[in-house]
């Protein structure tokens, strides 16, 4: 299964971002489907499908963009102290 996404950018940044880099498009893809990966909504198996490598390369690269499985988020963690913050308060 595939499906496209479209990302419209004003024609002077696009044009700007293809001179810098001319793997523009693959680049995008590659953030699109890492931040799918952080965000837990695609597993491993399926970021090395997309990425095109075996799950020691994905592995490397998860390493390389500061990625870990199961490591917690900024959110995670803001979640977490409202929770301790909203238990500390009601204690008597």
């Amino acid at each position: 299964m595939s499906f496209t996404v479209r990302l419209e950018l004003p024609p002077d940044i696009e044009q700007r971002l293809r001179k810098e880099n001319p793997d523009f498009s693959k680049e995008v893809q590659e953030v699109f489907v890492l931040e799918l990966f952080r965000r837990g909504k695609i597993s491993h198996h399926e970021l090395s499908c997309a990425l095109g490598l075996d799950r020691i390369e994905t592995d490397a690269y998860l390493k390389q963009h500061g990625v870990f499985e199961g490591s917690l988020t900024i959110k995670d963690l803001e979640d977490d102290y409202q929770t301790l913050h909203d238990l500390h308060s009601k204690t008597p």
